[in-house]
């Protein structure tokens, strides 16, 4: 699963890169703050590209919430939804089944641009953390679905089973986020898919040769321990815990 994110670039770094503008410039200077640390089940904004709109580069709330909801509701929903994983993975085996992603599969799927993104890795009945990212520090970009709640966005990122690499990184759950090769990102974003091309998209194999996978500090999981800050990224080495 992808419970925990880290975005650290400027905004106009991640303009330049997707070719999008920031549709709200007064918060230029929140998202410009970097974000060593993003847990999922604090339901942090985030930035995504949308398909309805390909070239915005749009705020958003982590966890997906129905279609059917209010705004005033959205909170609340969260804590009923803590126990189904806060809308923050969507599984994509279940994409056209599911009563949220069924809606968005088609018409409202998204580019979640991201720097890094954290795994559990079990060893001896603990959990390490693992930080996956790209070995020249670009953005990964990670498939998501969305909705729209009166003027909020609201996402999930999709996940699949996991790739050899990941599946020994991720040892329990085997599972992986989906991460677009930059060469399918916009296909990605193309309206009239159909569900094939877009199965097609999800399972395509990315290329992991680029990516740089180690430990970092278990100050991760902690809920007492402040973790949104630059030292979460500096690889901790653990006895035992090799992939």
């Amino acid at each position: 699963m992808c419970f925990h994110t880290s975005q650290t670039k400027k905004v106009v770094e991640l303009e330049n890169r997707y070719n999008v503008s920031l549709t709200i410039d007064d918060a230029r200077d929140v998202y410009d703050i970097p974000r060593y640390h993003m847990n999922g089940f604090t339901h942090p904004d985030m930035l995504i590209i949308p398909q309805e709109e390909p070239s915005a580069l749009v705020p958003s709330l982590w966890g997906i919430v129905p279609n059917n909801k209010k705004p005033k509701q959205i909170r609340e929903y969260y804590k009923e939804a803590v126990r189904y994983g806060g809308g923050l993975n969507a599984q994509s085996e279940k994409l056209f089944e599911h009563f949220i992603y069924k809606k968005s599969a088609f018409t409202r799927r998204c580019i979640v641009p991201v720097t890094g993104f954290f795994e559990p890795h079990e060893y001896k009945s603990k959990k390490y953390p693992f930080h996956i990212k790209h070995q020249d520090n670009r953005v990964l970009s990670l498939a998501g679905l969305y909705t729209i709640i009166d003027d909020v966005v609201t996402f999930t990122i999709l996940t699949k089973k996991a790739s050899t690499l990941f599946t020994k990184v991720h040892n329990k759950k085997n599972r992986q986020p989906v991460l677009l090769n930059e060469d399918f990102e916009q296909d990605w974003l193309k309206d009239n898919l159909t569900q094939n091309e877009i199965i097609e998209l999800i399972n395509l194999n990315y290329k992991e040769e680029g990516l740089s996978v180690y430990t970092v500090s278990r100050d991760l999981f902690s809920p007492k321990v402040n973790s949104d800050i630059m030292s979460i990224l500096d690889e901790v080495k653990y006895e035992g815990v090799v992939i």
